[in-house]
């Protein structure tokens, strides 16, 4: 069966999903999980939990639902990684220990992928045939993103994992060729794919030709800003400050601030999970006894060594949720012996993530400007991505475009569905990633 189907994987720092589309261009998205408790999206974690054997250890690798559920039940230690597709393009990333075992990102990919072929209903991976897109953002997370390296790292991952050779779309085209399907005559469109660690966007004109859809790739433009990076405001500016940020600490007879880079690898979903090395530990000890604020450092070394990322990801993702339909939210956690309840209002949260938005826009104007387009030729705006729902995100659109040209819907399976249709095709190469640079 696999051989006649083309899959379209989005592999996101959040979420990821897979879809596969039959040769009548019939499209599903796999479920994942057991019959009780199915999910067509695969969360981007892993959980690796220590089984003491015995003298020895193994150790269990879960992800997905699996990989929470896992990580909120384990009796023994844990590590638990989240948002580590935010390392593919860093050099500065070369490994990370778990349980005294190397894992380099490509390991970790091919860790990820195999959990989601196991827990795919009813082996809908076991078999995928030739036909595979793969998505990728138009530009990696980073100061320095090294794109060849991160592709470098993609295929190594999929081919551990067992997965076919796969092709490289840009997400934002996935999701614009998802979007084209529901358009009835020639426009063109401006897709922007908000994921967790970048926002991509692409302009493409679609003509009607019968049944038949021609695109026209005219333009990409991606940043290393989104879900993730507003998350971070909303840590640094909540929680940080309760676990020791700005706080200070006594050296001999000087009286000096806690480092702040502690902070921001701990605000940072991709860092945090590779704080806890022994060297940060004794670090983070050392100003603990010297601390004036010293329960607040007791805290943020438990935090740590408890693994409690996720819990503080449900927390601070939650409350941005609400934000996006309430002019208010709460956010709620115990950390160690700190608990923390704050109310978040809707203005301070914009307040926060200003420079991020205005960042966001940056990528989109300079789009623009490049390929020199009026943002009046623009027909629609399609918006996908968790982050698409933020009001603050829909009014940066918005004001560009006018508000009746914004349109959304199935947010977090266009781009997968996009990207398997894509692989159906006969001639993929006008959509691959890089293929905009052959362009007249």
């Amino acid at each position: 069966m696999g051989a006649h189907y083309s899959y379209g994987v989005d592999f996101g720092t959040t979420n990821t999903v897979i879809a596969r589309a039959n040769p009548a261009g019939e499209v599903e998205t796999i479920q994942f999980g057991l019959s009780d408790q199915m999910s067509d999206v695969y969360r981007s974690v892993l959980c690796f939990q220590k089984i003491e054997r015995d003298r020895s250890f193994d150790v269990e690798v879960s992800a997905g639902l699996e990989g929470i559920k896992a990580y909120l039940s384990a009796l023994s230690e844990i590590r638990f990684i989240q948002s580590f597709k935010s390392h593919a393009a860093s050099r500065l990333f070369e490994d990370t220990r778990v349980f005294g075992q190397k894992f380099r990102f490509e390991d970790l990919l091919t860790a990820f992928l195999q959990t989601a072929r196991k827990s795919a209903h009813e082996g809908a991976l076991d078999q995928m045939g030739s036909s595979f897109i793969s998505g990728r953002p138009v530009a990696f997370v980073g100061a320095s993103p090294d794109d060849q390296l991160a592709m470098e790292r993609y295929e190594l991952g999929y081919k551990n994992a067992g997965f076919p050779t796969p092709q490289h779309v840009y997400e934002p085209v996935g999701a614009a060729y998802s979007y084209a399907k529901r358009l009835q005559k020639d426009a063109t469109v401006l897709v922007g794919d908000f994921g967790g660690g970048t926002s991509d966007f692409s302009i493409i004109r679609f003509e009607r030709h019968g049944d038949k859809v021609v695109a026209h790739p005219l333009g990409y433009a991606g940043v290393g800003i989104a879900g993730d990076s507003l998350d971070y405001r909303i840590i640094d500016a909540v929680i940080c400050p309760e676990l020791g940020k700005g706080t200070q600490y006594k050296s001999f007879d000087k009286i000096l601030e806690i480092p702040k880079h502690y902070f921001a690898n701990f605000a940072r979903w991709h860092q945090l999970a590779v704080l806890k090395t022994p060297q940060n530990m004794n670090e983070l000890e050392e100003l603990w006894q010297a601390s004036l604020a010293p329960d607040k450092l007791e805290a943020l070394i438990d935090t740590i060594m408890d693994d409690r990322g996720f819990d503080i990801y449900r927390a601070v993702s939650g409350a941005k949720a609400e934000l996006s339909s309430k002019p208010s939210a709460r956010l709620q956690i115990k950390l160690g012996k700190i608990a923390i309840d704050r109310e978040i209002q809707v203005q301070e949260f914009e307040q926060w993530i200003e420079k991020d938005l205005a960042q966001i826009g940056a990528a989109v104007d300079g789009l623009f400007d490049r390929k020199h387009i009026n943002l009046d030729d623009i027909d629609h705006v399609f918006l996908t991505g968790g982050s698409s729902f933020i009001p603050a995100v829909k009014r940066l659109f918005a004001d560009r475009f006018g508000p009746e040209k914004l349109a959304d819907g199935n947010q977090f399976q266009s781009v997968a569905h996009g990207l398997a249709l894509i692989g159906l095709l006969d001639d993929v190469s006008p959509w691959l990633a890089g293929a905009e640079l052959s362009l007249a």
